[in-house]
């Protein structure tokens, strides 16, 4: 072979080396985000991204989001899944048990990593917290193990408390173990439930004013309902409320108790970063909440004619005045 033949040789495998090591490179990951339209999301989505961008996940150089949100229509959910499916996403990342359960229902085969979710072993979405055995893992909110405590809130609150409605989202797949959950707790302490299941807003609307006809002594909202309407509502009606959600509290609601959200979120990114280098949802044990809060809301207090217990105060980590 003549020498400058071999020089060509030479440069053009280069050349291939090369540029395949640079396609490798900038190989755009692409992240499927699948959200319920439900006040606090826009945290989630602020927080995730930003841990994502920590770990070496740059938006426009190596990874992009397909972001889809049922805009508070939770009958959307099924068809936004199938859509991410049909664009090949990498992974797909719901936020609330709805969003999820759709995600699991539209593939088997795309992993999935649950931003914030209920009960994931009682809602079908993985077989157990250890081994979560299919494409799903994740964060569990323990948002139905937290129900208990509502109950015990409200009774320290409220110490002459003996019947409380719970408001549930009907389309919610959760809501069956969010009702049993809170059940369970006022058989334990004497508390009769009531549940009301919420089919629509105008539903939602309706269920306060049917309420002064056997008015009961307090309410809790399940998170997945529009907890912004609930709370005005409550207000407007004298009724203590208690959600599993922040803003319910700063939108009128009177307590809310849930675990701290932006922990949660930063370790969905974790969670798809090890699953982009490998690692199989099967084989990755569902985190649950170590962190907790408490917010009180002084100014729906005093209006509603309540005297805070300065136990209760004490141990809050946010009052509203």
């Amino acid at each position: 072979m003549r020498r400058r033949e071999l020089f060509k040789l030479i440069g053009g495998v280069t050349t291939f080396w090369a540029l395949a090591a640079s396609a490798q490179q900038t190989r755009v990951t692409t992240i499927g985000v699948l959200v319920r339209g439900a006040p606090g999301w826009q945290q989630f989505w602020q927080v995730f991204r930003e841990q994502l961008r920590e770990l070496g996940y740059i938006e426009g150089k190596n990874v992009r989001f397909e972001f889809r949100s049922d805009q508070g229509d939770i009958r959307r959910l099924p068809e936004l899944a199938a859509e991410l499916v049909r664009l090949k996403v990498d992974v797909i990342v719901p936020w609330f048990t709805p969003a999820a359960i759709a995600a699991k229902q539209a593939t088997r085969e795309i992993p999935i990593v649950c931003a914030i979710c209920g009960d994931m072993v009682g809602s079908g979405l993985v077989e157990s917290l250890a081994r979560p055995g299919g494409n799903v893992t994740g964060s569990s909110s323990l948002v139905a193990e937290l129900s208990a405590k509502f109950v015990e809130l409200i009774r320290e609150m409220v110490p002459s408390a003996h019947r409380v409605v719970v408001l549930a989202n009907a389309p919610d797949p959760f809501s069956k173990v969010f009702v049993k959950q809170i059940q369970l707790a006022g058989e334990a302490t004497g508390t009769a439930i009531d549940p009301i299941m919420i089919h629509s807003a105008e539903e939602l609307d309706a269920a306060f004013p049917s309420m002064e006809r056997s008015r009961p002594d307090a309410v809790i909202v399940q998170p997945s309902l529009p907890t912004k309407r609930a709370a005005e509502l409550a207000l407007s009606y004298r009724i203590p409320a208690i959600c599993g959600w922040r803003e319910f509290v700063h939108d009128g609601g009177l307590m809310a108790y849930f675990a701290t959200e932006a922990d949660i979120y930063r370790a969905a990114a974790v969670f798809v970063d090890k699953i982009l280098k490998g690692a199989k949802p099967a084989e990755l044990p569902v985190e649950q909440p170590t962190k907790f809060e408490l917010v009180i809301n002084l100014k729906t207090a005093k209006a509603l004619g309540l005297t805070v217990p300065p136990t209760l105060l004490g141990r809050a980590d946010e009052v509203i005045e």
